[in-house]
C-alpha cells in the first residue's frame, strides 16, 4: 500500500511540474510573440533533456522510472484524445463565404505542392540519405508519412493567431483557415492509410468505412431534439459522456490497429454544433491542458534514443521542401483565386503553421515504427520553425506594406 501511494505521489509531483514548465512556456512564448503553443511544446520536450544535462542518466532514471513513465504515457494519450476531440469538432466550421473557387484554389495551392515536396523529400530518404536516417519502415508507409508530414497545417494553432493578430475576418484569414480544415482532414485521411500499409490495408480500410459510419450515423442520432435538449441542461455531465466515449472509440481504434487519432476524430465530427458546442469546449481545454505531459513521452523517446549525430542535412531539406511547398504553393493557389500579391504572401505564410497538429501526426507516425528517431527529431524541429516562422513573418507584411503606402505620392484628386 505504501508503495502505490508512493508512486501515486511521485506521479502526482512530476505532472505538477509538466504543467508549470507548460505555463512558464506559454508565458515566454507569449512575451516572444510566438504562438504558445510553441511555448508548450518546446517546454515539453525539455524537460527530460534537462534533468539528462543537470543530472546524467541516473537522476532521469529516479526522476522519471519505468513505473511512472507508463501512467504518464496513458495521461498524455488522454489528454491528446480529448484535445483532438475540439480540433475535430472545430473542423466542420470552415465556411468563408469566399465562394467555392477561390477557396479550392487556395486549398488546392496550400496541399498538393506541399505533398509534392514531401514525395521529394521522401525520395531522397529512401534513396540517397544513410539507412539509420530511412529506418526500416515499408516503402510505401514512410513516402506517404513524409509527404502528409509536408502538407499538415495546425488549424488550432492557425486560429489562435489569426485571432491574436485580429485577422479572423481578414480575406487572407478566411481562405488560409479553410484551406487548412480541407488539408488537416485529408491529412488524417492519408496518414490512416500510411498506418493501415505497416499493419494491414485492408482491415484499416475497413476500419476506416466503420469510422465514417460511425461519424455519420451518430450525427445523425445527436442531431435530435431529446439529445440538444440534454445537452443544453446539462453540460458538464455531457461533457464527461463525450470524455468517456471518446477515450473509449480512441483506444479501442488503437487496439485494432489504427491510432488513438482517428477515434478522437471519430467522434468529434460525429458531434453536431449548436448547443453540443458548449460541451465540447471544456472536453477540449481539458485535454490541452494534458498535452505537454504527451510532449514529455514524445521528449523521452527521443532522449533515450541511440546517440548519433544531428541529421543537419535532413533538417535543412525538410525547412526548405515545406517552406517551398506551403509558402509558395499557397501564394500561386492565392493568386490563382484573383487574390493581390499582398493577400497572396500573407495566405502563404499562414499556411505554413505546423505546430501542434504537425507534431501529433510525427508522433503518430513515430509510434507506429514509420519514422526513425533521427527522422522523427528533423521533422519535429521543421515543424517547430515554420511555426514560429509565422508570426515575424507576418509582421514583416505589414511593415512592407505601410511603408509602400506611405511612399506612394498623393494624386491631386485626393489632395483636393
Amino acid at each position: 500500500m505504501t508503495d502505490v501511494l508512493l508512486r501515486a505521489g511521485h506521479i502526482v509531483a512530476v505532472l505538477a511540474v509538466v504543467l508549470v514548465a507548460a505555463y512558464a512556456g506559454r508565458l515566454a512564448a507569449r512575451a516572444l510573440r510566438q504562438p504558445e503553443v510553441i511555448g508548450e511544446i518546446l517546454a515539453g520536450i525539455l524537460v527530460v533533456p534537462v534533468v539528462l544535462a543537470v543530472g546524467g542518466a541516473p537522476a532521469l532514471a529516479v526522476v522519471l522510472p519505468t513505473d511512472v513513465v507508463s501512467p504518464l504515457r496513458v495521461i498524455g494519450q488522454v489528454g491528446l484524445v480529448l484535445f483532438l476531440v475540439g480540433v475535430a469538432h472545430e473542423l466542420r466550421h470552415g465556411g468563408t463565404g469566399l465562394g467555392a473557387r477561390a477557396v479550392g484554389w487556395v486549398t488546392a495551392g496550400s496541399f498538393l505542392p506541399a505533398l509534392f515536396t514531401g514525395l521529394v523529400m521522401a525520395a531522397w530518404v529512401v534513396w540517397v540519405a544513410d539507412p539509420e536516417l530511412r529506418g526500416d519502415a515499408p516503402t510505401p508507409a514512410l513516402v506517404l508519412m513524409i509527404a502528409v508530414a509536408l502538407s499538415v497545417t495546425a488549424v488550432p494553432v492557425l486560429a489562435r493567431v489569426l485571432e491574436d493578430r485580429d485577422m479572423v475576418e481578414s480575406p487572407a484569414g478566411k481562405l488560409a483557415m479553410a484551406a487548412a480544415v480541407v488539408t488537416d482532414s485529408a491529412a488524417w485521411v492519408l496518414l490512416v492509410v500510411a498506418v493501415g500499409i505497416s499493419g494491414g490495408l485492408v482491415v484499416s480500410l475497413v476500419l476506416l468505412v466503420l469510422g465514417v459510419t460511425v461519424t455519420v450515423v451518430g450525427r445523425i442520432l445527436l442531431r435530435g431534439r431529446v439529445p440538444m435538449s440534454w445537452a443544453e441542461r446539462f453540460p458538464r455531465a455531457t461533457a464527461a459522456a463525450i470524455s468517456a466515449l471518446a477515450l473509449l472509440v480512441a483506444f479501442q481504434f488503437e487496439h485494432w490497429g489504427l491510432t488513438t487519432v482517428f477515434g478522437a476524430f471519430v467522434v468529434g465530427l460525429a458531434i453536431p454544433g449548436g448547443a453540443w458546442a458548449g460541451a465540447v469546449r471544456p472536453v477540449m481545454s481539458f485535454g490541452r491542458l494534458l498535452v505537454p505531459v504527451f510532449f514529455v513521452v514524445a521528449g523521452m523517446g527521443v532522449a533515450n534514443a541511440p546517440r548519433g549525430s544531428v541529421p543537419w542535412s535532413a533538417i535543412a531539406i525538410a525547412l526548405v521542401l515545406a517552406i517551398v511547398g506551403k509558402i509558395g504553393g499557397g501564394y500561386l493557389g492565392g493568386r490563382l483565386a484573383g487574390r493581390d500579391r499582398r493577400t497572396a504572401v500573407t495566405i502563404g505564410v499562414l499556411v505554413n503553421t505546423r505546430g501542434l497538429t504537425e507534431i501529433v501526426v510525427l508522433q503518430a507516425g513515430y509510434t507506429a515504427g514509420l519514422l526513425s528517431v533521427r527522422l522523427f527529431l528533423a521533422l519535429v524541429v521543421m515543424a517547430l520553425v515554420t511555426t514560429a516562422m509565422t508570426g515575424p513573418l507576418l509582421s514583416l507584411i505589414e511593415r512592407l506594406g505601410a511603408s509602400k503606402r506611405a511612399s506612394v505620392p498623393e494624386s491631386p484628386e485626393n489632395r483636393s
